[in-house]
């Protein structure tokens, strides 16, 4: 007994010293499995898996997007010959930190670190990143990445993250807290729609800093109709297309409305008792779409990256160029004038959101993405969609991100919520802010194509 105990401790004894013995793998070794895309992608997954959970409104998301896939691209391009630093190409930004010259880091480790440092400090729901992270990074544990250089790497994510987040503590975010837009009850004008009659959302978000325009009204719409209802006006033709089109909506009508509802809180009603549904916001499904295709083409990590930051950017700027002419026009819904003027018993198909008409949010945001990942991914690229098929919208497929972008704007019209010139007007709008981000945040290094 005693001989086999003293064999048994020699032999742990062994394999100990062999394991200390044994040499640490090489970036050759690690880097193809740790720099797999699909980890990246993991990232965005959970942040806006927290995004809905949070109910942040689809501004507020774009802001969130926008720092977290910021603070993912600047930690692991100074890694990656062809692409720089986007320090310098927005107003205030100057990333300070930087890897130490002749140590070895795990780049994507990095990256990941900085998203989820970025993305755990702008929402609320901790315990779905403190459930989430351990899992993750233990992946490149697993691919044989030294322990010294996963801490190093970790390190230097989270002094990105702590540079981006000094970024964005200066954006004006926490000044626009708190404000309410003052009804008027003026023709025209917009008021709290049924049935929560909420507050109008994020009336003073124009005082947000731009990522890459110049101002919030760089690329301001024409003005939208001058409300009157008299027969034959502009106007009063754009509310009976409303109107008409809600009346007699085809099957494939209904559908496309209700795929790219995107609305991040809607109230239910049955009988006396009302409550929310939390649905993904506009940007969420378009970072989405920016990943299926991103994985049909089978884009590395760092292509993958510029995609999310890019498109972040054109999502963003898209909202601030959007809400700083809502609450300049005030529009009225067309809910509101159809049960004035013509219908009292008509309804949207879809709910109507709490703010402002003019211009389209989704016509101006899928236009500015779309903008920017055709850029990036090339034209006429068909996909299908199933971003939303989990939360019950299907799927649908596409001949290109113009085509989606097209669709997501009619969608707005079939779903009463829109006119036709706020679709029209604001994806214009939205084409010129994707190309200005295009210009502006240039990650590629010169001579290096985008594709």
């Amino acid at each position: 007994m005693k001989k086999s105990r003293l064999l048994g401790g020699l032999f742990a004894l062994c394999l100990l010293v062999l394991a200390g013995c044994r040499k640490s793998a090489s970036p050759a070794e690690y880097m193809p499995k740790a720099s797999n895309p699909e980890r990246y992608n993991a990232c965005l997954d959970k942040l806006t898996q927290v995004v809905i959970h949070d109910i942040f409104s689809p501004p507020v998301a774009s802001r969130i997007y926008g720092y977290a896939t910021l603070a993912g691209y600047e930690a692991m391009a100074p890694f990656n010959a062809n692409y720089e630093s986007l320090s310098g190409k927005m107003k205030g930004f100057s990333n300070a930190a930087k890897p130490e010259a002749g140590q070895e880091y795990c780049y994507p480790i990095a990256g990941a670190k900085a998203f989820l440092t970025v993305a755990r400090a702008l929402t609320f729901s901790a315990n779905f990143y403190d459930e989430f992270e351990p899992e993750f990074y233990k992946q490149f544990e697993t691919d044989g990445v030294p322990e010294e250089v996963r801490e190093r790497s970790m390190a230097y994510g989270e002094a990105v993250a702590k540079n981006v987040l000094e970024f964005a503590a200066k954006d004006h975010y926490k000044q626009t807290r708190g404000f309410k837009h003052t009804v008027t009850n003026e023709d025209g004008t917009w008021v709290p729609t049924p049935p929560a009659y909420m507050d109008a959302a994020e009336p003073k978000w124009n005082n947000i800093r731009c990522w890459t325009m110049d101002t919030c009204n760089q690329f301001m719409p024409p003005r939208p109709y001058t409300y009157s209802m008299a027969k034959g006006s502009p106007y009063e033709k754009e509310v009976m297309e409303v109107y008409e089109t809600g009346k007699k909506l085809t099957k494939e009508q209904n559908d496309i409305a209700y795929f790219w509802d995107d609305n991040a809180f809607v109230m239910n009603v049955a009988g006396h008792v009302m409550y929310a549904s939390k649905k993904m916001t506009p940007g969420g499904h378009w970072l989405g779409i920016a990943q299926t295709v991103g994985r049909q083409q089978k884009l590395d990590l760092m292509r993958m990256a510029e995609a999310y930051v890019l498109t972040s950017f054109a999502l963003a700027d898209g909202f601030i160029a959007c809400w700083d002419e809502k609450y300049r026009s005030k529009t009225v819904r067309p809910e509101t004038v159809i049960n004035k003027s013509i219908d009292p018993k008509w309804a949207p198909f879809l709910q109507t959101p709490p703010f402002p008409e003019y211009p389209s949010g989704h016509s101006t945001i899928s236009a500015a993405a779309a903008t920017v990942l055709t850029q990036l991914m090339g034209d006429s690229i068909a996909f299908t969609d199933s971003t939303e098929y989990k939360y019950g919208h299907g799927v649908r497929a596409f001949k290109s991100f113009n085509d989606a972008a097209n669709e997501a704007s009619v969608s707005r019209l079939y779903g009463g919520i829109h006119y036709r010139s706020a679709l029209d007007n604001g994806a214009a709008m939205g084409m010129k802010v994707g190309q200005h981000v295009l210009e502006r945040a240039k990650t590629r290094k010169e001579g290096v194509a985008s594709k």
